[in-house]
């Protein structure tokens, strides 16, 4: 059968995550401004490391309040029983979890090698649109391409004890509805350049979380440019506090997921693991995101470097 429409019952609500997350962050720096905070004195936690909310360090909360956790939490919960509803019908093979085998492994890396060649010619074409830091950034990425590859070509599959669900597959900020305190996510499409067929590949989850990850990345930083002007703390000042304030969310999202995702028996493989696979779709989603970048808006393009440099940092320690 072919579906060739679909009717949905209208949700009210009061826009999307992305725009609401806007307006949160951009209440985070007029605190960071009006508290005349020292940002070379926020505590700063590793990548990845999950944050309970209650023993976040009140310095933090002094800086970005409790609310954005709150609300990060929340997302995550949802995030976390969407993969749970994804990955608990045994019954349809095109939904029931399967293993990592030789096959996914070969297609995942022709995939990435294909993008990642073509993002590389995109930056060797246009770095003269580049200036600053973005410009260092874009040097530090050429340098490293060697290891970039690599990377993405050290995906041992016999290694992996997590599985592979159905997923989202264009998971970020702008695909969740707020209402009240509470979200709703939609549009399953998947990744508009993927092919229907890519489309249906199953995936690891933390593919998804990957997404959202990016997308609060550049939350900070487009609350950052669009508000140029607007602020007199030092740009690199607030990019700072921004990749402290990235790293809380990034930990209080893994502290409400992992658990309930776990709680329900969803196999996202251990810590070792959900480290390397969320390493692993982090570069490719930044990797990705400098194409548009580039094209569009190259002063952007700090926003992916940025991502990546942290990643490969992060690989290294």
């Amino acid at each position: 059968t072919i579906t060739l429409g679909l009717m949905q019952d209208l949700l009210e609500n009061e826009g999307d995550a992305w725009k609401y997350m806007l307006q949160e962050l951009k209440s985070v720096y007029i605190n960071l401004e009006k508290k005349k905070i020292d940002v070379n004195k926020l505590p700063d936690i590793p990548l990845y490391q999950r944050q309970p909310i209650n023993s976040i360090p009140p310095e933090i909360i002094d800086f970005a309040g409790l609310n954005i956790f709150l609300k990060v939490s929340k997302l995550a919960l949802r995030t976390a029983e969407m993969h749970i509803a994804l990955g608990s019908d045994m019954q349809d093979t095109a939904f029931t979890p399967t293993k990592y085998n030789g096959d996914y492994a070969v297609w995942l890396k022709n995939r990435l090698i294909y993008m990642f060649q073509n993002r590389l010619n995109t930056i060797e074409n246009n770095m003269h649109k580049l200036e600053g830091e973005a410009l260092e950034l874009a040097k530090q990425f050429l340098d490293n391409k060697k290891e970039i590859r690599e990377h993405f070509l050290n995906f041992n599959w016999t290694r992996m004890k997590s599985e592979r669900i159905r997923i989202h597959g264009d998971y970020h900020l702008g695909q969740v509805l707020v209402d009240q305190d509470d979200f709703y996510l939609l549009d399953f499409e998947g990744e508009p350049e993927s092919t229907i067929q890519d489309r249906k590949v199953k995936q690891p989850p933390l593919k998804d979380v990957a997404g959202m990850f990016r997308s609060f990345h550049y939350a900070i930083y487009s609350t950052i440019f669009n508000n140029d002007g607007s602020f007199k703390t030092s740009q690199e000042n607030m990019f700072q506090a921004g990749e402290v304030l990235y790293k809380y969310m990034i930990g209080v999202f893994m502290e409400t997921y992992v658990h309930k995702v776990q709680t329900e028996n969803l196999n996202i493989g251990y810590k070792q693991e959900i480290e390397f696979l969320l390493d692993y779709c982090l570069l490719e989603k930044a990797v990705y995101e400098l194409g548009y970048e580039l094209n569009s808006r190259p002063r952007w393009t700090i926003i992916p470097l940025r991502g990546i440099a942290s990643i490969l940092k992060n690989k290294k320690n």
